[in-house]
């Protein structure tokens, strides 16, 4: 049974994300498939529905944009989780009027409704562009308590964010989208790269750097993750990486500037805290 490695790239934005894995040529020469236990396809599900929405959001969103969390004051506390997810909705089709009246671009958004573990309520989170002062966006909503961050971006994008907001789906989704989001470029390619080849980067990893960054040309290594399958003995590995454009930068909060011009509405009172 003849093996090739595939490289599977998708473009998202200032990052790359390749996955390369083993295709078999002959698959009805394999063995019984086994089917994964529940927990064991629950943590992939988790895993897929994480990257998906890691390349939404890097494909999508920069640094000029934000994150905006809503919550309920007791006047306006939903009762079931379907009238938050319609709360929400309204909020965002409100938003979008206002960007339009005032000839920003058009809305684009991810959100995500949340249970809270403690207290039962619901709240949201929005990743969302920006353009529109928090004050004004706090306005909007109407509703309860507002907060805001700015985007920040390492070498691997927002990666904290989408797994921070990825949760147990909700009234049979994990998120919500704009139309209007771009996909990330997908192109693929078969036996550029040996199984002996994938094997030394499953082994030594981030110490092949210097070749890694020459075969992708233009970028810069960020994470490998290896995984090895004894099942087919195949080798499987996640590479991140960004465009060497970018600068490194330090972990940390936003500086001082960013958060000014976040936190400021009109009158340039602060209106939310962090």
């Amino acid at each position: 049974m003849r093996c090739l490695y595939r490289e599977k790239k998708h473009f998202c934005g200032d990052y790359l994300e390749v996955d390369i894995f083993p295709v078999f040529e002959q698959s009805h020469c394999r063995g019984k498939r086994r089917r994964p236990t529940t927990e064991t396809q629950k943590k992939l599900n988790q895993r897929n529905a994480e990257r998906k929405l890691i390349r939404l959001l890097n494909t999508n969103f920069t640094k000029n944009d934000i994150r905006f969390d809503l919550t309920y004051d007791a006047d306006h506390r939903p009762a079931t989780p379907e009238e938050a997810q319609k709360e929400m909705q309204n909020f965002l089709r409100r938003l979008k009027r206002y960007r339009k009246k005032r000839g920003l671009p058009d809305l684009k958004y991810i959100a995500v409704t949340e249970i809270g573990k403690r207290n039962g309520r619901c709240h949201h989170h929005i990743i969302m562009n920006g353009g529109v002062l928090i004050g004004e966006l706090a306005e909007i909503w109407g509703r309860g308590y507002t907060t805001a961050k700015p985007l920040q971006f390492n070498d691997q994008g927002i990666v904290g964010i989408a797994k921070y907001l990825i949760k147990e789906p909700i009234l049979g989704k994990r998120w919500s989208a704009s139309k209007n989001l771009a996909k990330p470029k997908v192109t693929q390619r078969d036996g550029r790269l040996s199984r002996r080849k994938v094997r030394e980067w499953h082994d030594s990893g981030a110490d092949n750097r210097a070749e890694i960054e020459e075969i992708y040309e233009g970028y810069r290594l960020s994470e490998i993750s290896p995984y090895y399958n004894e099942i087919n003995s195949g080798y499987y590995l996640t590479v991140m990486l960004c465009k060497k454009s970018i600068p490194r930068q330090r972990k940390g909060r936003a500086g001082p500037s960013d958060m000014q011009k976040l936190g400021k509405g009109e009158g340039g009172k602060k209106d939310f805290g962090f």
